[in-house]
C-alpha cells in the first residue's frame, strides 16, 4: 500500500520553501524535505504568495492509502525575518489551541506537537545557514478548512479547539489495512522464531519502540509492532507456538487491557479514565480526586492527579493486577504475557510481576 505523508511534514516543507524565498527572492516550484524516518519527499510548492518582509506558501497533503481525513488538505507557512535570534511557530487559520492540560503542548499554545515543532526549526534554521543568517524567523501555519475539518476527529473531545493539531513523529504516514499489518504481524514473528527467538517484545507503535531502545535499552530488533491489535497479535503468538511475549507501550494504550479492551484503537473503546478513576477509588481516592481523573483528557495527565494524591503505586500495582488477569484470559499456560507500561513524564508507571523474567528470557535467547 502507499505510504504519505503528514501534516507535520507539509508544515515543515512549507517554512522551508518559505525562508528560501524570502532570501532569494525567486518562487520555487518543488521543495526537498527529509523526514525523521529517514524518506526524503520531493513536495509541489503550492499558492506563493510574495509580501514586505514575509513569504507564504502551502503543502498539499498526500495521506497515501490510508483513510485519513486530513487527505487532501493545504498546510500553509509564512515565514518572516525577525531580530531576535530565536524561531516563533504559531497558529494561523485551522490550527487548534490546546485549551486543556494533558497534551503535549501547554495551555494557549498552538497544537503543533514536538516533532513537527523541531522539523519547522530545523528547515527554517537551515534556510538561513545557508545564506549566512543570524536572525530568527516567525513561522505562521494555517490550514484554512481546518476547524470545519477537526469536528470529524477528537480535537474537541481533547480540548483541542479551532482547528486540526499537525502531528506525525516520523513524517510519514503508514497505511493501515488491516489484513496486511496483521500479516506484517505474523511474518516478523515467524522470522523472529526461525532465527531462534521464542521470545520477543511487542510495541504498539513509534513510542513503544524509543522507549524500548533509548529508555530500557533492550535490543529494539527484537520487537513487534502490533498497532492497536493487541488480542490478534497474542492470537498470532499461539499460532506460531511462540513461548512468551513482552509488551512494552504508553499507558494511554496498554491501560485499556485493564477493561479487556483487546483493540485500543479510540474508535472501537476508551475506558482509561473510567480505569484509573475506578481504581482510584479502591485505592482510598475520594470523590475529588475521582472527578479530577474523570475530567482529564489525556492520561499523562490524570496519571499526574493520583502522583500527586500519594496513590499512584497503589493504583498501578491493582491494574497491573487487572491486566494480567485478561492476558491470561486470552491465552493458554503455553505462552507467558508480560508488560511494562510507561508515560513520557514518569517513565515507567507498572509491569507484571512476570516481566523481568520474560525480559531475561529474550536476553539469553540473544546470546
Amino acid at each position: 500500500m502507499r505510504k504519505g505523508y503528514t501534516t507535520g511534514s507539509c508544515a515543515a516543507a512549507a517554512a522551508k520553501a518559505a525562508a528560501r524565498m524570502i532570501f532569494t527572492g525567486e518562487t520555487i516550484e518543488t521543495v526537498s524535505l527529509t523526514t525523521p524516518k529517514g524518506i526524503t519527499l520531493h513536495l509541489d510548492v503550492e499558492c506563493i504568495r510574495f509580501q514586505d518582509g514575509w513569504v507564504s506558501c502551502g503543502i498539499r497533503k498526500d495521506s497515501g492509502d490510508d483513510p485519513d481525513v486530513t487527505n487532501g488538505i493545504c498546510v500553509f507557512a509564512k515565514v518572516e525575518k525577525i531580530k531576535e535570534s530565536r524561531i516563533d511557530i504559531k497558529a494561523g487559520e485551522g490550527v487548534g489551541i490546546v485549551t486543556k492540560k494533558g497534551l503535549e503542548q501547554k495551555i494557549g499554545e498552538a497544537a503543533i506537537n514536538r516533532v513537527p515543532r523541531r522539523m519547522i526549526r530545523e528547515a527554517v534554521e537551515a534556510e538561513g545557514k545557508i545564506q549566512g543568517y543570524s536572525g530568527g524567523f516567525s513561522v505562521l501555519i494555517s490550514i484554512p478548512g481546518g476547524e470545519a475539518l477537526a469536528k470529524k476527529t477528537f480535537n474537541p473531545r481533547l480540548g483541542i479547539m479551532g482547528g486540526i493539531s499537525v502531528l506525525g513523529t516520523t513524517g510519514i504516514v503508514e497505511p493501515m489495512s488491516v489484513k496486511a499489518l496483521l500479516d506484517t504481524i505474523q511474518l516478523e514473528m515467524k522470522v523472529l522464531k526461525a532465527n531462534g527467538h521464542h521470545y520477543c517484545y511487542v510495541v504498539p507503535g513509534n513510542y513503544g519502540s524509543t522507549f524500548l531502545k533509548e529508555t530500557l535499552g533492550y535490543e529494539d530488533g527484537l520487537a513487534v509492532k502490533s498497532s492497536n491489535y493487541i488480542g490478534e497479535t497474542i492470537d498470532i503468538a499461539l499460532e506460531l507456538k511462540m513461548k512468551g511475549l513482552l509488551f512494552v507501550g504508553h499507558a494511554g494504550k496498554l491501560i485499556k487491557l485493564a477493561a479487556g479492551i483487546m483493540n485500543t484503537h479510540s474508535r472501537q473503546a476508551d475506558g482509561r479514565m473510567e480505569i484509573l478513576a475506578a481504581h482510584a477509588g479502591m485505592a482510598g481516592g475520594n470523590q475529588r480526586l475521582i472527578k479530577k481523573i474523570m475530567g482529564s483528557v489525556a492520561t499523562e495527565a490524570a496519571i499526574e492527579q493520583l502522583k500527586g494524591a500519594g496513590l499512584l503505586e497503589d493504583v498501578m500495582e491493582s491494574i497491573m493486577e487487572k491486566i494480567t488477569s485478561h492476558l491470561k484470559g486470552r491465552v493458554t499456560k503455553e505462552l507467558e504475557i508480560g508488560l511494562i507500561m510507561f508515560t513520557m513524564e514518569q517513565g515507567i508507571v507498572g509491569m507484571t510481576k512476570n516481566a523481568m523474567k520474560i525480559q531475561e528470557r529474550i536476553t539469553e535467547e540473544r546470546k
